[in-house]
């Protein structure tokens, strides 16, 4: 069972109350700026049965499931997550919540400014990578380990479309 495909625009003009659409964004994500009347399931917490327990809850319609994030990688994970997993339709809102926002859809937002999780990951990386280099320098060689263990988490981040550091900084509390 693949994914299909929407565009914001048209989901919206097809919307009902029981439609079921499921941002798998961060707490602090959906906080800053979300979809009303969505089911909220991060990423790391989406299983089959956690999605079908909420679905039950919210009483939506199940049978075909909108999956929501902030640009689309993390919808697309969710998705290969619940392929043959569940017995529902799975549909990708293309673009996420950077084509939401283009759309010029209605949000709801708690006006709390948050760094979205990419970036957060590109400040830690570049901090550890810069306290690895300076330690290295001044104190002891052995710290551009530091560095070089960032380095080659990055390129294994590249390389896979796993962040490690990402799903770690996704459960930190400032992020929930």
């Amino acid at each position: 069972m693949s994914a299909h495909r929407i565009h914001p625009v048209d989901l919206m003009s097809r919307k009902t109350a029981d439609t079921c659409i499921v941002d798998v964004r961060t707490a602090a994500e959906v906080k800053a700026a979300g979809l009303p009347d969505c089911l909220h399931i991060p990423l790391h917490e989406l299983t089959p049965e956690r999605l079908q327990a909420e679905i039950t809850k919210s009483g939506k319609n199940g049978s075909c499931i909108y999956l929501l994030c902030q640009a689309g990688r993390r919808a697309e994970m969710a998705a290969e997550q619940l392929a043959g997993k569940i017995n529902a339709q799975l549909c990708i809102i293309e673009g996420g919540m950077e084509a939401v926002k283009q759309s010029n859809i209605e949000l709801k937002a708690s006006g709390r400014r948050v760094i979205p999780l990419e970036r957060q990951v590109r400040i830690v990386a570049g901090l550890l990578v810069l306290t690895g280099a300076i330690l290295g320098t001044w104190f002891n060689p052995a710290f551009y380990g530091l560095a070089a263990f960032v380095g080659a988490g990055l390129v294994f981040a590249g390389i896979t479309d796993i962040c490690p550091m990402g799903m770690l900084i996704a459960k930190m509390p400032w992020n929930a």
